[in-house]
């Protein structure tokens, strides 16, 4: 169940956490598409981290489509890549 008496975040307020490029002092990081779990990770990342993050579709240098994800803190991007839960199915 979720906490609903949590203070609100300003990003999400002003709408401003997801931006819709990649900006170039992100840190990101590529995953290859074997499920649709594009939506399902972006759910993770709002629900349990607090800064800017991307979640897009990209061509890696192999001409591959992959899916990026990227955040603004190098420290929310170390705690994704160890704890979510969805990145263990691929």
């Amino acid at each position: 169940m979720k906490n609903m008496l949590k203070t609100p975040n300003p990003n999400n307020v002003f709408k401003i956490r997801n931006p819709r490029v990649l900006p170039p002092h992100y840190e990101y990081c590529d995953f290859e598409v074997i499920y649709n779990l594009e939506s399902a990770i972006h759910d993770w990342i709002h629900d349990n981290l607090k800064g800017k993050f991307i979640v897009t579709k990209a061509m890696n240098t192999e001409q591959k489509s992959v899916m990026r994800v990227g955040f603004e803190d190098g420290k929310e991007m170390s705690y994704f890549m160890l704890a979510c839960p969805l990145l263990r199915y691929k």
